[in-house]
């Protein structure tokens, strides 16, 4: 079954260097669907005296780019010059504080955003705990009053450091306010493993009904600090697959407010990790129902054994035909390349949470290098799952060299290969050199094209001229060109034509 979409958002405080207008084109340009707008002095000041016309221009801006928003309040010195975040609803002046919130709401009533994302601040040592709760009490209830009659929802995060740090504190502030409708929950995917005792994707789960945004970046345990994605301990695809399995429809909001010195490039490598993430979420999904029933059973029964040791994968690996079956998956491709029921399992075991730690890639290594035939492919298969957060980066391309030099094509088709609609790891990471020689191999081998992933975004300039000149030479010796790689070449033509650019064979010179 189909499952709609996630919808990436970028924050505009990771585009500090930059106007608004050109973050705005930059993200619309990668492809993100929305932005979170952060309220501060360089790009939306709230307190500007012209405002409303900013205001409308940038409803024709969102508009015109089919850009989705929310709005932020967390701009460090908005209010006070010389303390970040300051004055909160606990201090002195907290008054500026309930006013920008008002702000706030009228701005996303005006744009039609429907989210306004809030925050406690930090205790200050000189007030005692029942003061702090009546304080924030006292905003929630007014700004929530004013969400409400603007028709607009408040999220407010839990954050490592403050008063309202966890999702169990937040739920007491809401027990404590009569859960007033118009307060939801902006959930930060990082604080989740930062602070909270269970995993990230059950912290999902168990927000889902009060969730309104979600910031989204990688983080550590004890370490509240925004990391890159594949530069923290998240493994995103069962967080992303939480989202979609409990039908979350707002946006989720890449959170990395200190990259703006990067911050075109830090947003594109973040949407690519983010939608590769979303389709492995998928994949895991579309291999566990395809199992047969039993071997569904078996692969719960060795998950749970590998949670216990997870070295037993050595004795389980190679068992995995027998106990589970070697017949096609249904829906693949029939054929010597089609994915098998022993496939599916090996790629689930290897995906076992037990399996997930630093020593994966060394582990690989040594179940395909002591492997047969079919344990080889079982590796070389589940390399687009477990590579969805990043977490072999090149470590497994050794073991794709090694099969791209045999002649088995099976191997090689699995090497360049993935179960939809998880992303290809050989297409990820291969070289330019590397991946044409390997696109050449199933050419000259008559291995279909069909079953490299990634291979239109792959196919560069000179891959099409080798491929052109292969083609020529087997016109001239009146002998039949693979039919993959006339439409491979005819598509390219195509989309040349319909940009307006002359097609390859006159804009690439080939060979003598």
């Amino acid at each position: 079954m189909s499952r709609r979409a996630l919808t990436f958002a970028y924050g505009t405080n990771g585009f500090g260097d930059h106007t608004l207008d050109e973050t705005l084109d930059v993200v619309a340009g990668l492809g993100y669907g929305g932005v979170s707008l952060t309220l501060d002095r360089r790009h939306l000041d709230p307190f500007a005296d012209d405002l409303g016309s900013r205001l409308t221009h940038l409803r024709r801006r969102l508009d015109t780019l089919g850009l989705e928003a929310v709005v932020e309040t967390g701009g460090r010195y908005l209010l006070d010059p010389w303390n970040k975040h300051h004055p909160t609803f606990f201090d002195d002046g907290r008054e500026l504080r309930v006013d920008l919130l008002r702000r706030a709401i009228d701005i996303a009533a005006r744009l039609e955003t429907p989210v306004v994302h809030l925050w406690s601040g930090a205790q200050p040592p000189q007030i005692d705990g029942n003061t702090a709760w009546d304080r924030l009490l006292r905003a929630c209830e007014t700004l929530s009053d004013e969400a409400a009659r603007r028709d607009v929802r408040l999220g407010f995060e839990p954050e490592p450091g403050m008063f309202i740090d966890t999702l169990d504190r937040f739920d007491e502030l809401c027990a404590r306010l009569g859960e007033p409708p118009a307060l939801g929950l902006t959930l930060d995917i990082g604080h989740c493993r930062c602070l909270e005792p269970q995993p990230v994707a059950e912290c999902v789960r168990r927000a889902a009904s009060r969730l309104v945004h979600i910031q989204i970046e990688d983080m550590r345990r004890g370490t509240h600090e925004h990391l890159e994605f594949g530069h923290g301990e998240i493994d995103f695809p069962p967080v992303l697959g939480a989202l979609l399995e409990t039908g979350y429809r707002g946006l989720v909001s890449v959170e990395l407010p200190r990259h703006s010195h990067a911050a075109p490039a830090t947003a594109r490598r973040s949407l690519a990790f983010l939608r590769a993430a979303e389709q492995g979420a998928g994949a895991v999904d579309a291999l566990w129902d395809l199992l047969p029933d039993g071997a569904a059973r078996w692969t719960r029964e060795a998950q749970h054994a590998l949670a216990a040791n997870p070295d037993a994968v050595t004795d389980l690996f190679p068992v995995v035909g027998r106990r589970c079956g070697r017949e096609p998956l249904p829906g693949s491709v029939r054929g010597p390349y089609e994915w098998t029921v022993d496939d599916a399992v090996r790629t689930l075991l290897l995906d076992a949470p037990a399996l997930r730690t630093p020593e994966a890639p060394a582990r690989l290594a040594d179940l395909y290098l002591h492997g047969d035939a079919a344990e080889r492919r079982g590796v070389l298969r589940a390399l687009p799952v477990l590579d969805r957060s990043g977490r072999l980066g090149d470590s497994a391309l050794p073991l794709v060299h090694d099969a791209l030099r045999t002649n088995d094509l099976r191997l090689v088709a699995a090497a360049l290969g993935t179960f939809p609609p998880a992303p290809g790891y050989a297409a990820r990471h291969l070289d330019d050199h590397a991946f044409r020689q390997a696109v050449l191999k199933c050419v000259f081998t008559g291995v279909p094209l069909d079953r490299v992933t990634g291979l239109a975004g792959r196919a560069d300039a000179e891959l099409l001229r080798m491929l052109r000149t292969y083609a020529d030479e087997r016109r001239t010796a009146d002998r039949d060109v693979p039919p993959d790689v006339e439409d491979l070449l005819a598509n390219h033509d195509t989309e040349q034509h319909r940009e307006g650019a002359p097609p390859c064979a006159s804009s690439i010179p080939t060979s003598t």
